[in-house]
C-alpha cells in the first residue's frame, strides 16, 4: 500500500468537460454565460401533476445518450450515468488521456465521482414489486442503474480503471466533494490521476422534494425572473439537470507528459453543521469557506471571485451570505450560475466548478441574473450585475457548496 506522502503534490486541472443546459461542453456553456439570460422554461408536463405548485424547470434540451453511445455501453447505465460519460469523455480528450489505456488502467488512475441519487426509472421500476407485488420491468441491469454508486462505477468499468473507486451521494456537494476527496488522494500521493465530479438527471420527484418544502420558484409566467438568489423578492430554487467532470492530475505527473495545465485546486475546506437536516448553520458553514483558505495558505484578500451556491431558498441564502460575509472582504465579486440553469443538485459543484476555471481563465465574472434589490439580511457583498465583471490580474477564486445533512464544501482553484 502506498503511504501518504510528507510533502504535499501540487494538483492541477488538466482537461474539463460539462453537459448543461447552457451547452453540452465547456466552450458552448461559457459563450452561453456571456448572454445575460437564463435556461429556465414552464414545462406544460410538470403542469399535469397534481398538487405540484411549480412549473419550472431547467433541463438539457437535445440530449439523446442513444444517438451518442451504444446499447452495449448504455446497458448498465441511466440517463444520470450518461451524462456522467459524456462530460467525462470531454475532460479525458483534452487531457489526451481518453486513448491512453496504459495510465487509464495503471491503477493510479482512480474516480471520485457522484449524484443526489441513482436513475429515478429505475428506482420507480423496483417501486413496482412493493405496489403490485409482482415482479416485473426488473432486469439485470436494472440495480447497476439506479445504485447509489452508478455514476463512479460505470465510469470506472467503461474506462477501465483500477485505482481507488470514491462514490459521493451528498445531494448539492456530490460533485463538490468528489472533486475536493480527489484532490485530497493525489495530493497526497495516493493517486497520479482522478476523474472527479457530478452528475444528475432531471425528474419530477427531486422538483417534489422541494415542492414540498415550499422551497421552489412560483414564477410560473415568468421564467426568465427567476431564480433571483440573495434578492428580496426571491421565492425559491428551480432545478435543472447536468454533469461536470475534472480531469485532476499530479503537476508533476502531467507535465512529464506534457498534458495542458488549465488551472490548479489549491485548496478544499469541508466539514457538517452537526444541528439539523435542512437548515444549514451559517457558523460552521463560515468554518468551511475558512478552512480551504487555509489549506490554500492564502488570505481571503487574494481572491479574485466567489462562486456562491446562491439556491435562492429563503434561509439558504441568508445562511451562506453571511457565512461569506464573515470570511470574504465585502469588495470580492460574488455571483451564483444558479440563476442561469437552475439547481443541478449533484451536478453543481462540478459544473460550477469548471465555470469557476473558465472566469478566471478569461478574466471575467458572470453576474447574478435577476438580482434587482439585494436582501441585507444576506450580508454586505459585492455582487456582480449587469453584463458581468472584468476581473484586474484574477488567479484564485473560491467555489462553494453545500447540501442537505448538513454537508458544506468549499474549493480555491487558481490558475497555474
Amino acid at each position: 500500500m502506498t503511504a501518504p506522502l510528507s510533502t504535499p503534490r501540487s494538483v492541477v486541472v488538466t482537461g474539463m468537460g460539462l453537459v448543461s443546459a447552457l451547452g453540452p461542453d465547456v466552450p458552448s456553456a461559457f459563450s452561453r454565460l456571456r448572454e445575460p439570460r437564463n435556461c429556465v422554461l414552464a414545462s406544460d408536463d410538470l403542469a399535469t401533476y397534481k398538487g405540484l405548485q411549480t412549473r419550472l424547470c431547467a433541463p438539457i434540451p437535445d440530449f439523446d445518450p442513444a444517438a451518442r453511445y451504444s446499447r452495449k455501453i448504455l446497458r448498465s447505465m441511466g440517463r444520470v450515468a450518461a451524462l456522467a460519460l459524456a462530460a467525462t469523455d470531454e475532460a479525458l480528450a483534452q487531457a489526451g488521456l481518453l486513448d491512453d489505456p496504459g495510465t487509464l488502467s495503471s491503477g493510479r488512475l482512480g474516480v471520485a465521482y457522484g449524484s443526489s441519487s441513482g436513475s429515478i426509472d429505475a428506482i420507480a421500476d423496483f417501486y413496482t414489486i412493493l405496489r403490485d407485488r409482482e415482479v416485473r420491468n426488473v432486469t439485470s441491469s436494472t440495480y447497476l442503474k439506479m445504485m447509489p454508486q452508478t455514476t463512479a462505477v460505470n465510469l470506472s468499468v467503461h474506462y477501465r480503471t483500477t485505482g481507488r473507486l470514491l462514490p459521493t451521494g451528498t445531494a448539492c456537494t456530490s460533485g463538490s466533494l468528489a472533486i475536493g476527496l480527489a484532490y485530497e488522494a493525489i495530493r497526497d500521493g495516493l493517486q497520479d490521476v482522478m476523474i472527479a465530479g457530478g452528475a444528475e438527471e432531471f425528474s419530477v420527484t427531486q422538483i417534489t422534494v422541494f415542492d414540498t418544502l415550499y422551497a421552489t420558484s412560483r414564477r410560473n409566467d415568468a421564467p426568465a425572473a427567476t431564480p433571483r438568489a440573495f434578492d428580496a423578492d426571491r421565492d425559491g430554487l428551480v432545478i435543472g439537470e447536468g454533469a461536470g467532470t475534472l480531469l485532476l492530475e499530479a503537476e508533476d505527473h502531467a507535465r512529464a507528459r506534457g498534458a495542458p495545465i488549465l488551472a490548479r485546486v489549491a485548496g478544499f475546506g469541508t466539514n457538517t453543521d452537526g444541528t439539523h437536516v435542512t437548515q444549514p448553520n451559517a457558523a460552521t458553514m463560515a468554518r468551511c469557506l475558512q478552512l480551504a483558505l487555509d489549506d490554500a495558505a492564502i488570505p481571503a484578500s487574494e481572491l479574485a471571485y466567489v462562486n456562491a451556491h446562491g439556491t435562492a431558498t429563503d434561509l439558504g441564502d441568508i445562511a451562506e451570505g453571511t457565512a461569506s460575509a464573515a470570511v470574504y472582504p465585502a469588495s470580492v465579486p460574488f455571483s451564483t450560475l444558479k440563476n442561469y440553469i437552475g439547481h443541478t443538485l449533484g451536478a453543481c459543484g462540478a459544473i460550477e466548478a469548471a465555470l469557476t476555471i473558465e472566469m478566471l481563465r478569461h478574466a471575467w465574472a458572470a453576474p447574478n441574473l435577476n438580482l434587482e434589490h439585494p436582501d441585507p439580511r444576506c450580508g454586505e457583498h459585492n455582487y456582480v450585475l449587469g453584463d458581468g465583471l472584468p476581473l484586474a490580474a484574477p488567479r484564485y477564486a473560491a467555489s462553494n457548496n453545500f447540501a442537505f445533512g448538513g454537508v458544506n464544501t468549499s474549493l480555491v482553484l487558481a490558475l497555474p
